[in-house]
């Protein structure tokens, strides 16, 4: 993340390890399985996942606006979005954020190269498809808040469920993580590359980050669970 932890985001974290408590146990008994990824390697993304999201690398730089009332809501907003808005609001000029722009090892990096291995030891266009779904409902979905960067709505995850077990029940697991992943990652992109800077501003935009690493980690726990039952 962007080195702030709110109360809910120390809840938020406690939840995702009680949920690792019996995919672990199930991961150690085999019974988890996403495609070519096994039980061993899906547990190790999970923890990975995890342990990486509080590093971001950045990767290109830009200018966006920094809107005037910023530093009258950020110490509320840093509550909600448990982003460090206060002391962010020095980086740039006076009516000017420097932005960076960065990857989330956990939320993005990680993700990405299990994503990309399934889909060439496991093509399937039917998740190819899902993916561009998901994409389109990210796009219209997510919103870009003024300080935080882009936010992206925690069920995103679930969207890609009922597609998948209704075109192909027997690879849902694998297309739901597959098409969620790719879909949420593919739209913070493009709205990263398209959003309206003389509107929108924040020292930060971090993809698979603050804003969207919920999404992303929802998707995977998912997936994971589904893969028990098909």
């Amino acid at each position: 993340m962007r080195g702030y932890l709110t109360r809910s985001e120390i809840k938020m974290y406690a939840i995702f390890v009680l949920i690792l408590l019996p995919i672990a146990a199930l991961c150690y008994n085999q019974s988890l399985s996403i495609g070519s990824i096994s039980s061993f390697w899906l547990m190790a993304i999970l923890v990975l996942m995890l342990a990486g999201s509080f590093v971001e690398i950045p990767v290109a730089t830009m200018r966006s606006v920094k809107n005037e009332q910023l530093s009258r809501f950020a110490p509320v907003m840093e509550e909600i979005y448990a982003v460090p808005l206060v002391k962010e609001l020095s980086i740039g000029k006076e009516r000017v954020f420097d932005t960076t722009i960065t990857l989330n090892l956990g939320g993005f990096l990680i993700p990405a190269i299990a994503m990309i291995y399934l889909m060439f030891t496991q093509p399937d266009v039917t998740a190819l498809e899902i993916m561009l779904i998901i994409i389109v409902a990210v796009t219209l979905l997510s919103s870009i808040v003024n300080g935080v960067g882009i936010v992206v709505p925690e069920y995103t995850g679930i969207l890609p469920v009922p597609f998948a077990l209704l075109v192909a029940p027997q690879e849902a697991a694998s297309i739901t993580f597959i098409a969620g992943m790719a879909g949420i990652l593919l739209g913070v992109i493009a709205l990263t590359v398209t959003f309206n800077k003389e509107k929108y501003g924040s020292a930060y935009l971090n993809i698979g980050g603050a804003g969207s690493f919920k999404a992303v980690y929802i998707t995977v726990l998912i997936a994971s669970l589904i893969s028990y039952f098909t």
